[in-house]
């Protein structure tokens, strides 16, 4: 029907591209690989100023997402499935306001203030992006989402065109931290907790797990981390060590206190030589992987949850006919997707298959590619939609996660 759908990614989805895959290197650099919890500015010669003072996390302001509210996360997250024949099943959701556990989430680059960090201003970006990869969560945990002053996209795209920019890695975290900090003494009350995150916000969380929970009392706590769309270390043939030294990767859905991780390539584009996804510095040590629909290993159907709309400043709105029928917020695409992690000399990542047919009723292809002047830029690989090509498969694990610890308590 459309041998390949490019219609949600252009000149701005590629500076995002650009700015989330940055702000990851840094985050590997800064905190991932030496050990260190600083990073530089962003921009070579970038003068340093005096960060702000911190951010007061008591204020509701503070916060995009909290339980209880009618906020950015108390949205429908209903969506169709279409199927091959172009029949169309709307999935009903509903939030649980009685979640055993508590999922904390910080976002990826999104922010397009003018300046190298964002304000604390709660924008349409920041709304979109905790849409699309936390609200549905909420079938399965209490949401928190702190607002901070991350490095812009804004940032990202002066560093690109080759300007010094002023951008503050370490206030960000700050932030991050401080945000934690108020919710384990003020909302957690000795629940378990998942982490979730992507990009920058995976940086910002897996230097967070190695300064103030991995090997400590709390992480007896943590149901799971699922940093997502970074590159974290682990070595080569086992499922700890690296970036953390007591928290091994997740093989199985009832398993408690384990990582999931991953970048996403598709199997025809997979990583070129230039890519800064699916590859580490440290010697002997790899990407680590976990295929969330098949965390056991092997290849799984992902179970996507695809956004309907556009985003904000990123995407253009699809002009697919399939899709213009569509009236819940989001679409999956059964039988379609399925993914594998795969390792070998480009790097460890996760493999996406489309096995989309040109007979079949419904679209071929999916969106996610970042294109430069009409052609795929194969390095960012599927970065765009690394959460929601699995958002499905996500939230089944978190299900069966917190079943289990509320079984273990």
């Amino acid at each position: 029907m459309i041998d390949r759908i490019k219609r949600s990614i252009g000149v701005a989805a590629w500076t995002l591209g650009v700015g989330l895959a940055a702000v990851n290197g840094y985050a590997q650099e800064g905190q991932v690989g030496a050990g260190a919890t600083t990073a530089p500015a962003v921009g070579a010669g970038a003068a340093r100023v005096t960060p702000p003072g911190p951010n007061d996390y008591s204020q509701d302001k503070a916060w995009i997402c909290r339980p209880g509210r009618e906020d950015a996360c108390a949205i429908d997250q209903s969506r169709t499935q279409i199927a091959a024949d172009g029949a169309l099943t709307v999935q009903p959701w509903e939030a649980n306001a009685a979640a055993p556990v508590d999922c904390f989430y910080v976002y990826p680059t999104v922010s397009l203030d003018p300046g190298g960090n964002s304000d604390m201003e709660l924008g349409l970006e920041e709304r979109s992006v905790v849409a699309a990869q936390l609200a549905r969560f909420a079938s399965q945990c209490r949401l928190f989402a702190p607002l901070y002053r991350q490095i812009t996209l804004t940032a990202l795209r002066r560093r690109t065109a080759g300007e010094s920019v002023s951008a503050d890695r370490e206030l960000a975290y700050a932030d991050v931290v401080d945000a934690w900090k108020h919710y384990l003494e003020n909302d957690n009350d000795g629940r378990g907790f998942v982490l979730i995150g992507h990009s920058q916000g995976s940086g910002m969380l897996t230097q967070l797990v190695r300064n103030e929970i991995d090997g400590k009392p709390i992480q007896k706590q943590l149901v799971s981390a699922m940093l997502i769309g970074s590159n974290i270390p682990v070595p080569k043939g086992k499922d700890v060590g690296g970036a953390f030294q007591n928290i091994p990767l997740c093989r199985s859905s009832q398993q408690l206190g384990c990582l999931i991780t991953y970048v996403s390539f598709r199997e025809n584009v997979p990583p070129p030589p230039e890519s800064r996804f699916g590859k580490v510095a440290e010697p002997g040590q790899v990407a680590a992987c976990t295929n969330p629909a098949a965390l056991a290993g092997g290849r799984g159907e992902l179970d996507a949850h695809l956004r309907r709309a556009s985003f904000p400043g990123i995407t253009t709105e699809s002009a697919d006919p399939v899709l213009e029928k569509v009236e819940t917020p989001y679409y999956t695409l059964p039988g379609m997707l399925s993914a594998e992690c795969v390792e070998d000399e480009r790097g460890s990542y996760l493999s996406v298959r489309v096995d989309g047919k040109a007979e079949d009723a419904r679209m071929d292809d999916i969106p996610g590619d970042v294109i430069t002047d009409g052609k795929v830029a194969a390095e960012w690989g599927l970065h765009l939609v690394d959460v929601g090509i699995a958002m499905g498969n996500l939230e089944s694990i978190l299900a069966d996660q917190a079943k289990a610890y509320v079984a273990k308590q």
